[in-house]
This record gives C-alpha cells, sequence and structure tokens, in this order.
C-alpha cells in the first residue's frame, strides 16, 4: 500500500496546504513501484488516470488521494495487466461507489467466460504511437532511429508496450550525456540474453498441462527478471566503482 506523508512539509516534499509536488509524488511511489518516473505520471495524467490541481503558475499539486489512486493504477498494471482504459473504468466506478468486481481482460467464449490471452500478448497496458511521442517528449525521427536500433519494438498491432515510455526517457537521458542510441545497442543485446536466459528456465513450466503450474510460470518469470535486474545493476555497480542510491 502507498503510504502518504503525514507529517510537516520539507522542501521538494508536502505543502502546507497538504498538497505535493510531482517530485514528492515520485519519491512516495518509488518504494512499491521502483521504476515509476516523472514522465509515467505524466502519462498517467494525460491519460485521465489522475487530475492533480493546478497552482497559478502551472505547476502540478497532488492530492493523498492522488498518490493513493496512482498506487492503484500501477498496482493493477503490474499484478494483473489491465489495460489503462479498464482500469480507469474501474477506478470510476468504485468511486462513485458501486461494487465492482476486478475485471478480466480476454477474449469471450460462448457464453460469456473469459478466454486467457495467450502468453506475451496479455492485456498488458498499451499505448499509441501519438501516445508514446508525447509521453516521452520526443520526435518521430528520435523514435524511428530508436525502433531502427531495436531499442524500442513495436507489438504486431503497432502499438507499444507502455513500458516503452520509461525505455524513451531513459535513452533521452542518456543522450544528455553523449551516450547516443547506437552505443545503446549493447545494452539492448545484454538484456534481450538475460530475457532468454529466463525464458529458458521458465519454458518447462509454460508448456505444462496443469493450468496451475502455467501461472506459476509467470509468477516465476516476474521473480526471475527482477533478480536479474538486481544483478545486472550490482555489476554494472561493481565494475564502476561506485555505489547508486
Amino acid at each position: 500500500m502507498v503510504q502518504t506523508p503525514s507529517g510537516g512539509a520539507g522542501p521538494g516534499t508536502a505543502a502546507t496546504d497538504g498538497l505535493m509536488s510531482i517530485g514528492a509524488v515520485l519519491n512516495v511511489l518509488r518504494d512499491e513501484f521502483p521504476d515509476i518516473t516523472i514522465s509515467k505520471i505524466r502519462f498517467l495524467e494525460s491519460e485521465g488516470l489522475v487530475e492533480p490541481r493546478r497552482t497559478p503558475a502551472g505547476y502540478r499539486k497532488f492530492s493523498a488521494r492522488d498518490v493513493e489512486r496512482l498506487g492503484h493504477v500501477l498496482r493493477m498494471q503490474r499484478d494483473h495487466y489491465l489495460p489503462l482504459k479498464v482500469i480507469r473504468d474501474h477506478l470510476d466506478a468504485m468511486e462513485r461507489g458501486e461494487a465492482v468486481p476486478l475485471p478480466t481482460v480476454g477474449r469471450q467464449r460462448e457464453g460469456g467466460d473469459a478466454v486467457p490471452e495467450p502468453s506475451g500478448t496479455s492485456g498488458a497496458a498499451r499505448i499509441g504511437r501519438a501516445e508514446l511521442l508525447a509521453a516521452a517528449g520526443i520526435e518521430e525521427r528520435q523514435l524511428d532511429e530508436w525502433e531502427a536500433y531495436g531499442l524500442i519494438v513495436p507489438l504486431p498491432d503497432g502499438s507499444y508496450d507502455a513500458e516503452a515510455v520509461t525505455v524513451a526517457t531513459l535513452v533521452v537521458e542518456l543522450g544528455r550525456s553523449g551516450i547516443e542510441p547506437r552505443h545503446l545497442r549493447v545494452m539492448k543485446a545484454a538484456a534481450d540474453r538475460e530475457a532468454g536466459l529466463v525464458d529458458q528456465v521458465v519454458a518447462p513450466l509454460k508448456r505444462h498441462r496443469n493450468p496451475q503450474t502455467r501461472a506459476h510460470a509467470e509468477a516465476r518469470t516476474k521473480e526471475l527478471a527482477g533478480l536479474a535486474v538486481k544483478l545486472h545493476a550490482a555489476l554494472v555497480q561493481t565494475a564502476l566503482g561506485v555505489r547508486l542510491p
């Protein structure tokens, strides 16, 4: 559960009126969602998932309810792979006091039962090309270049996994330090090899005839992916002789 501050304000944290800056919201959410970025928060706002107040100067100010709602959105994305529109409709219904079950994403059989999507095509949050450009603050030519290098790959239907916003934001940040997209191909290749290793381990579980075992494969994939990311970060820090916050 996302915990919001209840004490006094400090620089860059909660204001005396109980509202928080986007940087303070980022710090609150990062405990549970380490990969959250300011760009992701802005993108969720643009999708109508949260509506922070604006100061006369145009700065965003988030209430405790806004932060809690963002936590729900991120949790439903992470744990249930629900599209943003489904999440928005679900939360809006809950706030109207309606007793609504958690939505099930999938094709429908005759009779109304949901048919789970094949692995890799579940209802994970997706965005369109224009949404990705706006959320990451990039131009068409940049996205074209990154796609050419394989840093961002569109899905078969032309949309993108919402995580592409994070990738694009990080590519921009690295570019400001002189690290060009062509330099990042080695990182993409390493990520693909790590993903292949994880997939090799869980492949027998995914092919199992028992549905519970196949469901366990997804949880196991997340667990191994998390460990791989931590190991990668630790190895980079060791190689550079630095400690990241």
